[in-house]
């Protein structure tokens, strides 16, 4: 039977190589780059916001695997959430990955513990929160037509 780590690892593999939402969003009305010069990885994030929900939310971009599959799993974590909830899952994800997200409150993030052991690789950090640094600044900014 595998362990813990090994499904947390397949997971991120996974979700490296068949990446969900991965898709330029042409009705986006909020959209954000973000970029990691340290490694390369780049992104762009697409929001569809009605009202104070998430309706829809895409990404594309290139980056390593944790940098992709974070970016994945964002998306299938936040989709049809309201902005409150999306905030307070990335600042739950921003904890867990820097290594201040108390044990108690890990199971809350459900496959988003996959991330856990980033905070022990500090490098890694900034491939893990690239995506959820750019939904974050999506959730802050006014509504834009699409840029993509």
């Amino acid at each position: 039977m595998p362990n813990v780590a090994e499904l947390y690892q397949s997971l991120i593999l996974d979700h490296n190589r068949s990446p969900r939402n991965f898709r330029v969003m042409p009705d986006a009305n909020r959209s954000v780059e973000g970029r990691n010069p340290l490694c390369g990885d780049e992104l762009t994030v697409w929001l569809r916001m009605d009202g104070d929900t998430i309706a829809d939310v895409s990404w594309m971009g290139k980056g390593c695997a944790i940098s992709k599959a974070s970016a994945s799993m964002m998306t299938a974590a936040v989709k049809g959430t309201a902005r409150a909830d999306a905030e307070i899952i990335f600042e739950s994800f921003h904890d867990l990955v820097t290594g201040k997200l108390a044990d108690d409150k890990v199971s809350s993030l459900g496959r988003l513990a996959a991330f856990r052991g980033v905070a022990r690789f500090p490098v890694r950090v900034k491939c893990a929160s690239l995506a959820w640094h750019a939904l974050h600044a999506a959730l802050r900014v006014t509504e834009s037509p699409s840029t993509g």
